[in-house]
């Protein structure tokens, strides 16, 4: 008799577990969004962009933290990113060892193309459920999230 398989609802059990699922399907969603819109873009690199646009110039560092990659990584997507023109590095003001990342011109465009993509898997992930519901979910996760950050 082989070992029994744990079944999907009792991985679901696990909130972790669940929180991972869902986060897998907003990636892959968003990926096929993205390419049936013409945008050539992995999800990593829509974050990059969307980080830029909302927050501004930044340097590689505080992007890379803000979008959780490390310094190698950042590195491989900003030379892929600026090597299609989306986005240019610049001497940092204050510190002549930093640069300074920002979009281009091609940059914003993308962005604003790449906007309604994400519009449409967030308002598909929560079809299910009514405004109160949304809003208790925002609530919950983002006590989650609290709860979290402030243990360590």
């Amino acid at each position: 008799m082989s070992p029994a398989k744990p079944s999907l609802a009792t991985q679901q059990d696990s909130i972790g577990v669940l929180i991972g699922l869902v986060r897998s399907e907003l990636v892959r969603a968003m990926e096929a969004e993205l390419q049936a819109s013409g945008v050539d873009l992995r999800f990593t690199q829509f974050l990059i962009l969307k980080r830029l646009a909302v927050a501004g110039p930044m340097s590689a560092s505080e992007l890379a933290r803000s979008v959780e990659l490390d310094g190698g990584a950042m590195t491989r997507q900003l030379d892929q990113l600026e090597g299609r023109g989306l986005l240019c590095r610049h001497p940092h003001e204050q510190d002549r060892r930093a640069l300074r990342i920002e979009l281009t011109d091609a940059g914003r465009t993308t962005w604003q193309q790449m906007t309604p993509c994400n519009d449409r898997v967030l308002q598909a992930a929560q079809k299910a459920l009514d405004a109160t519901e949304r809003e208790q979910l925002r609530d919950y996760l983002e006590r989650v999230l609290q709860a979290l950050r402030t243990k360590h």
